[in-house]
């Protein structure tokens, strides 16, 4: 007969081990989007994850698994619109990003409201919360007022998390362009951009590279022949 407090001890630890593979992740996709994250965020060993985010019972408390990341230059530089007549000296449209771990288990409008109202009141560009369950449609249209500050929000789900799905070896590299280099692109091949080969925003690359309608991604593939190829896809709705 299996001792009760042995069980939920291992429980406990199951716990821990799932929610330090998806910080892990969180951070390396913030990293890969182009924000300021240490490898010491991303490497972080699970014991250490625990000691910084259990709670008094030795459960890791989501609550406290907030995180705000800046932009690096290189990240300012490529989200920067390319100058115009009317906007001859535009601003980055790269902003701090905050991260939220729900820790209710069945999220409503109540839940995504107090996040929207979180990123807005303290100026954030972008927000992602990170649920358990999927929210129903109603719930996560309170992000659509965010869209007319300026502001993106975004949900995911945990189990969505628990892997990085780039590192996977049949997913490809995607490199977000720069309007510069989209420009660049289409004037050389002479096209418009509706005419390159399309990737869904709600594509799982996309969404993990918070890839935005209107982008063009380059994507590198592996090929006998060739050694590498690029191709590449523009972001739509």
């Amino acid at each position: 007969m299996s001792d009760p407090q042995s069980h939920a001890a291992q429980l406990r630890a199951t716990r821990a081990t799932h929610l330090w593979r998806i910080w892990r992740t969180v951070n390396e996709m913030l990293a890969d989007r182009g924000y300021e994250i240490s490898r010491e965020e991303k490497e972080i060993p699970r014991d250490d994850f625990i000691a910084r985010f259990q709670d008094e019972n030795g459960e890791v408390d989501r609550r406290k698994m907030t995180l705000k990341a800046s932009p690096t230059t290189e990240m300012m530089k490529r989200d920067t619109p390319r100058p115009s007549k009317l906007n001859p000296d535009p601003s980055t449209t790269a902003g701090t990003i905050w991260v939220e771990f729900c820790a209710d288990r069945s999220v409503g409008i109540k839940q995504t409201r107090q996040f929207a109202h979180v990123l807005l009141e303290s100026n954030y560009s972008n927000g992602i919360m990170i649920t358990q369950e999927q929210p129903n449609a109603a719930a996560l249209r309170a992000f659509d007022p965010l869209l007319d500050q300026g502001i993106e929000a975004k949900q995911f789900k945990e189990e969505d998390l628990l892997v990085n799905i780039t590192k996977h070896e049949l997913v490809p590299k995607h490199i977000l362009l720069s309007d510069e280099e989209k420009k660049v692109l289409l004037d050389r091949y002479r096209l418009r951009e509706t005419q390159l080969p399309r990737i869904q925003s709600d594509d799982p690359v996309a969404r993990y590279l918070g890839l935005r309608k209107g982008q063009v991604v380059k994507i590198i593939r592996k090929s006998e022949t060739a050694g590498r190829y690029a191709s590449y896809r523009w972001v739509y709705a």
